[in-house]
């Protein structure tokens, strides 16, 4: 008896198309960490003309870039638990109306209170981005590509970034070189702060054209709805009712994270979990967001003018991207530790040398100038600091986070790690714009020892998790 099958080209354009539509699905829920490195970092190009605007002082800047932390904490807590309720999608969606009010009311603020106020509400965005982006990619992707497509989610991260200092810098430009130059009725910080509406509407109707995670779609005894996704992701010719069973056995053996779980040891916690809380706050202490939020105030504060201030960050932004593809590259085959020890290393060097550099600052106010040589180190330090800590840091410790704690404790050890993430950087936000006018040179002399720190810090407590099965971290 003959047996007909399908052609070998047909067979491999049915792969590819499914492949494509999986790439697709994954660079929609991406879009969330777009908006998270767009929407965290854009506020770096508006601050002097918020601080113009207002007449804030150094105190009110820092609670104002700051704020959008605090939401991230809230919006990162709950986002998990609303996603399990109502559905993966659901949230992306409130996500994505959160991001667009968030822009529009930041644009049009009547005080620098209500401003904050717009920024706590973008700040949940972002936690809730930070969580459901890599929640749903990890539950649609198949098996074979999975690392893969996880990665979308921090190359998003890093191209928001980047493409938020080059919006910044563009309409600086368009506006006289002054962020509170006039455009079309508004100034241009304002328009800053609202173009992430555009956006957020399309991650809005990407979220409405992409099919909901058949791990929740199970849990919800949506059946023939999980069939049809299976099917679609990986492949007409899968054993669904078998994949239905299996994911539904793992559902059963979930288990709810107690903080109860993580108590032992010496010190209160099990020691797993504060070497993950000293990763997460080690990554924050070196100082890495003062460059994403202040560098263009940095800049100016040396006698840098805004435009070309705008125009550093951007490139600080594209060397993050450069730096996030080599982490990639690097983090399976030279292995975790080795990679966060060059970062450390790396960083410590490099945040010292900007801190001798900054310490030959002369004059005040508007008149702040640099001898040539000093700025030309203070310039290739701070951007070979973003190359280093982005090669490693940047990368290693979310790697490090979801590898490194037993299944027993794993959620709840990496919801504490994020937390005291959240908290480190929303106290490094707060106090840079304080520090670095009483001391722009010590305060980077300080991340240069915490770099430093990080380094001893990684080589006596840091264990390497390369080729380590999660079964058997322990």
């Amino acid at each position: 008896m003959s047996v007909t099958q399908k052609p070998s080209g047909a067979a491999e354009a049915t792969a590819s198309g499914r492949l494509g539509f999986v790439v697709f699905i994954t660079a929609a829920a991406a879009l969330g960490g777009f908006l998270f490195g767009y929407d965290s970092s854009v506020i770096n190009g508006a601050v002097s003309g918020i601080q113009g605007k207002f007449g804030v002082g150094s105190g009110e800047t820092g609670l104002i870039v700051s704020s959008a932390l605090l939401g991230s904490a809230v919006g990162a807590a709950l986002a998990g638990r609303f996603a399990d309720r109502y559905g993966r999608i659901k949230v992306m969606k409130a996500g994505a109306l959160l991001f667009a009010v968030s822009a529009v009311g930041s644009m049009l603020p009547f005080s620098p209170w209500d401003l904050a106020l717009w920024r706590v509400l973008g700040g949940a965005a972002i936690g809730i981005a930070s969580v459901i982006a890599p929640t749903y990619i990890a539950e649609v992707a198949p098996t074979k590509y999975r690392g893969r497509l996880a990665s979308f989610q921090q190359a998003a991260i890093v191209l928001g970034i980047a493409i938020s200092q080059l919006v910044n810098w563009v309409l600086a430009d368009v506006a006289g070189g002054d962020t509170r130059g006039h455009l079309l009725g508004l100034e241009a910080w304002q328009w800053m702060l609202g173009i992430c509406v555009i956006p957020a509407v399309v991650y809005f109707v990407l979220s409405s054209m992409i099919p909901e995670s058949p791990r929740y779609l199970i849990q919800a005894e949506r059946l023939d709805d999980a069939r049809k996704v299976l099917a679609q992701v990986e492949g007409e010719g899968t054993d669904t009712d078998a994949r239905i069973a299996e994911i539904r056995s793992l559902i059963a053996s979930d288990h709810r994270p107690r903080f109860r779980d993580l108590l032992g040891g010496r010190f209160g916690l099990l020691p797993i979990v504060w070497v993950g809380i000293g990763l997460s706050v080690f990554q924050q202490l070196v100082g890495i967001n003062v460059i994403f939020y202040y560098s263009s105030i940095l800049w100016q504060s040396v006698g840098i003018d805004q435009s070309n201030s705008l125009l550093i960050s951007f490139i600080g932004s594209v060397i993050n991207i450069l730096g996030t593809v080599i982490a990639i590259l690097l983090v399976d085959r030279i292995g975790r530790k080795p990679l966060a020890l060059i970062g450390s290393a790396g960083m410590a060097v490099t945040l010292a040398a900007a801190g001798w550099a900054f310490s030959s600052a002369t004059g005040s106010g508007d008149n702040v100038s640099l001898p040539d040589l000093q700025g030309t180190v203070a310039l290739i330090s701070a951007n070979a600091f973003v190359l280093f800590f982005a090669m490693s840091w940047g990368v290693v410790v979310w790697v490090m986070l979801g590898e490194m704690f037993p299944n027993r404790v794993r959620a709840a050890a990496l919801s504490v790690a994020a937390s005291a993430q959240w908290i480190a950087n929303w106290a490094i936000t707060v106090s840079f714009p304080s520090l670095s006018r009483w001391n722009l040179s010590a305060t980077y002399l300080v991340y240069a020892a915490f770099a430093a720190l990080s380094i001893v810090f990684v080589a006596k407590f840091m264990k390497e998790t390369k080729g380590v099965r999660l079964e058997d971290m322990g």
